[in-house]
């Protein structure tokens, strides 16, 4: 076994680890530091998950193999990528982490409850390309194991080779790496930088490496550089997996390292199977160096058609199907699925593949990367592929309306481009867009970041990116690819308008998608369900309420109340990293999508009495210092705006004192817990407020449209986002079963007002406890717009009974007026938030084509 201390302190004074700089460390001495690490862990206690920064240092690579030994599972993250290890943190609550900090390599324990793991579960990786937003896969030790023994097999690994380790350790094929040499004795030299650096083909050659492995881009940087041809004396052994090398470039490989007796050796492989499916023997890298060749041993490949039934047929193309004992366990999207066990039998890859008559396996495109135009389906991959000698690289990406190809080089001819693509495609030219970027942006792992190409500006075909959509909601805010929802303190009304964005762009919405780069949202995996959140499920409900209540008797009370608890919920889950950090601006800049319209409201107003609600203007109608017959405040619905800005500006003041926000913030292990500890002393400061205000200044009846009435519904909303376990979301709900009974018993103590109360303390549970409610794919989007649209029917909705319908002729009372009434109002904030979201994807167009440098 891999992590068996005792196995690998067997190989005694071997060199294990050769750092850059020369220095060695040998099995004995890794083994010691392992052990000593796996100790501070300790072992047969409850199993934990363990974040391990993964960068390629004996401290970070003892602490893996450490880990592990004491049977606890480890999930490496991105070296040097804070924000990634935090998001990924937020996502699999990992009972500690053990990074760099300040240059120390330091092991810091959380203080949030860890998450409980599966008694297989041995190591958690992110799938191929992903920075902390990708699907995490489940892997057992059993597997880890298996996939090592077979690469040592099938590429003959000995204990006297060494590897040149040049790949991310968070990354799969850097991992089976470092698992096959580790397993047979062999070293591996350490070396974290770009093998572009000046100094690489000096050092490797000093290294005393026998075996290189990389990505394709590797090799493109290798023979850039010049070393192509000059490679050291003592390499044997040279491979290549992480996406498709061209043909030429595996035949010219494969004849360089057999002029020097070495192998050069294709393989392929996915982390949902830790690292390897598929290898080609180098004897045929030079007569089929299109292929991928057969199944690792132990393993199993095959071909399923369409309906999922075997191919037998030579040639015929089929989705590649794996089986073999390096499957994952099955993917996790949260902390909540590391206590699953197996769950598959086979790897469906997702790549379209075709078996020769010799029983060679070649892909022929990814399920995925297809566009369908004129009734012609189109493999992006083949289309690159073909497409390969046009530049010095070339990417090609698209939907069913139109394919860009992005082409580096100096002399590059567009026209020529387009044209072949189009006979090569079978559409017209008209059909794609051609791009020459300097280079090609790349992830940590080698592979072109197709997210990235498609979000540069001019990538897109027209306006319906998800770029597009950021910086049509955003407006006139300048949003850059790498920027996300959280990032750019979006509110509950920019939420709902990009969920619902989401939902027509990606065909769903991503899970943790608010914290996602855009670049990576615009080719994320939209979770595998129908329905919708329950808060945005809440806001439809609350709304309709509201407009049924001004309108009829019924006692559907509580609608603005419930409004208050969502808005709680908000602000706690998008904008307290702009409260924490000071950015005020961040913060504040959603209030404009507030002002904006209920001020051109106000104005309305202004012009009909010919006079300025100054009350009103001033956002303090709703303390009672006049009453609308006056006209110096508008009509008493508009409370729930003003209560908006007073909370929100009531909230920014503790954190303008920067020690109170840099303790407040505190270190990512906090961050969570500290914002649950604010809401609480937030919700404990507005219960006072509740009990003795409005027994103070009872303002004639009207303090239930106060800060003081209702800041204890916000404070409550803002502990139900930042609750993370089970028990304290108990807690949470026990808390609003207490003070709901309260609130009615003080709001009046009569049945308007229980209705109210307990209808919001079933809302608290459902929140708390129903994250998600299950609806037929056919009424979500008309759900979202409605909630969409739900301040513009707030804003508009009492236009239709006092302005419009007596305008008609239609007055008085009645079901006939009352359900024109309704149905106009909310008719008419459809129509409001249809204008405004057309005015906005019109002015995210023309930023998007206007400012290149925010990309």
């Amino acid at each position: 076994m891999i992590f068996d201390i005792d196995r690998l302190r067997a190989f005694g004074d071997r060199p294990c680890l050769i750092e850059a700089d020369g220095t060695v460390l040998d099995y004995a001495g890794f083994a010691d530091r392992a052990e000593a690490f796996a100790r501070t862990l300790g072992s047969g206690g409850e199993r934990q998950l363990i974040a391990i920064e993964a960068a390629s240092e004996p401290d970070a690579i003892a602490a893996y193999i450490g880990t592990l030994a004491a049977g606890h599972a480890a999930m490496p993250v991105p070296a040097g990528d804070t924000a990634t290890a935090e998001r990924l943190a937020q996502r699999f609550r990992p009972a500690a982490s053990f990074r760099r900090i300040d240059g120390h390599w330091q092991l810091v324990w959380h203080e949030e409850p860890a998450a409980p793991l599966h008694p297989d579960l041995a190591l958690l990786l992110q799938t191929s390309g992903s920075t902390g937003h990708g699907r995490g896969v489940r892997l057992s030790a059993r597997a880890v194991a298996a996939n090592a023994a077979s690469i040592v097999e099938y590429l003959g690994l000995r204990a006297d080779d060494r590897a040149a380790l040049i790949l991310p350790l968070h990354y799969s094929y850097g991992l089976s790496v470092l698992h096959s040499h580790l397993l047979c004795g062999a070293s591996l030299w350490l070396y974290p930088n770009s093998v572009l650096e000046s100094g690489f083909a000096a050092a490797l050659e000093e290294s005393g490496a026998t075996n290189l492995a990389g990505v394709p881009h590797h090799y493109s940087l290798l023979e850039s550089a010049g070393l192509g041809a000059r490679l050291p004396d003592r390499l044997r052994l040279m491979t290549v997996a992480g996406g498709a090398m061209p043909a030429p470039q595996v035949r010219k490989w494969a004849q360089r390292m057999a002029t020097r007796n070495g192998d050069f050796v294709v393989m392929y492989g996915q982390t949902e199977a830790t690292a390897r499916i598929a290898w080609l023997p180098p004897a045929l890298a030079t007569e089929k160096p299109d292929a991928v060749g057969i199944a690792i041993p132990g393993g199993e490949l095959l071909l399923r058609d369409a309906n999922g039934l075997l191919i037998e047929t030579p040639e015929a193309e089929g989705e590649l199907v794996y089986r073999g004992p390096n499957l994952m366990l099955g993917y996790a999207e949260d902390h909540r699925d590391l206590m699953r066990g197996a769950e598959l039998s086979e790897l469906a890859t997702g790549d379209l593949a075709r078996r020769d008559r010799d029983g060679i396996y070649r892909i022929s495109g990814r399920l995925s990367r297809m566009s369908k135009i004129a009734g012609l389906r189109i493999g992006h991959d083949a289309l690159e592929r073909a497409l390969a000698d046009c530049g010095n690289e070339v990417a090609v990406w698209g939907d069913d309306r139109r394919i860009a190809i992005a082409v580096t080089g100096a002399r590059v001819d567009v026209t020529t481009i387009r044209s072949r693509a189009a006979e090569l495609a079978g559409i017209g030219e008209r059909h794609f867009e051609i791009r020459l970027p300097s280079e090609l942006p790349r992830r940590a792992n080698g592979k072109i970041d197709y997210p990235a190409l498609k979000a540069e500006p001019g990538a897109n075909a027209g306006t319906g990116s998800v770029l597009a959509a950021f910086r049509a909601t955003f407006a006139p805010r300048r949003v850059r690819p790498d920027d996300s929802f959280a990032g750019l303190g979006g509110d509950s009304l920019c939420h709902v308008e990009l969920t619902l964005a989401l939902e027509e762009r990606l065909g769903g919405v991503p899970n943790g998608w608010e914290r996602m780069p855009i670049s990576e949202l615009e080719n994320a995996r939209p979770a595998q369900r129908h329905g919708v959140p329950t808060e945005l499920l809440a806001r439809v409900l609350a709304i309709l309420a509201v407009v049924v209540t001004h309108q009829t008797l019924w006692p559907v009370y509580g609608g603005a109340a419930a409004m208050v608890i969502l808005m709680g919920m908000s602000v706690a889950a998008y904008r307290w990293d702009a409260l924490a950090d000071g950015d005020f601006r961040s913060y504040l800049a959603p209030m404009a999508g507030v002002l904006l319209p209920y001020y051109a409201v106000l104005a309305g107003y202004a012009l009909a009495w010919e006079q300025v609600p100054w009350v009103s203007v001033l956002m303090l109608g709703n303390f009672a210092l006049t009453t609308p017959e006056t006209h110096q405040m508008l009509p008493y619905l508009y409370w729930f705006v003003e209560a908006y800005v007073q909370i929100s500006l009531l909230l920014a003041l503790p954190f303008l004192l920067p020690p109170l926000r840099r303790w407040l913030k505190g270190p990512p292990s906090v961050r969570a817990s500290r914002r649950l500890r604010f809401g609480l002393g937030l919700l404990a400061l507005a219960l006072l407020l509740r009990l003795t205000v409005p027994e103070i200044w009872p303002m004639h009846g009207r303090a239930l449209f106060t800060l003081p009435w209702v800041l204890y519904l916000f404070a409550l909303g803002w502990c139900i986002t930042a609750v993370v376990t089970a028990r304290g979301r108990l807690g949470v709900f026990g808390l609003a079963c207490l003070i709901m009974p309260l609130a009615a018993y003080l709001g009046g103590n009569w049945h308007g007002s229980w209705i109210k109360y307990l209808s919001l303390l079933a809302l608290v549970g459902l929140l708390c406890f129903v994250p998600f409610i299950r609806l037929p794919r056919r009424a979500v989007r008309p759900l979202m717009r409605l909630a969409q649209a739900a301040f513009p029917i707030y804003l508009l909705h009492r236009l239709v009974p006092e302005v419009l319908l007596p305008m008609a002729g239609i007055d008085g009372k009645g079901p006939l007026v009352d359900t024109l009434a309704i149905a106009g109002g909310i008719g008419l904030g459809l129509l409001a938030a249809t204008l405004q979201r057309r005015l906005l994807a019109r002015r995210g167009g023309d930023l998007e084509r206007r400012v290149p440098a925010a990309a």
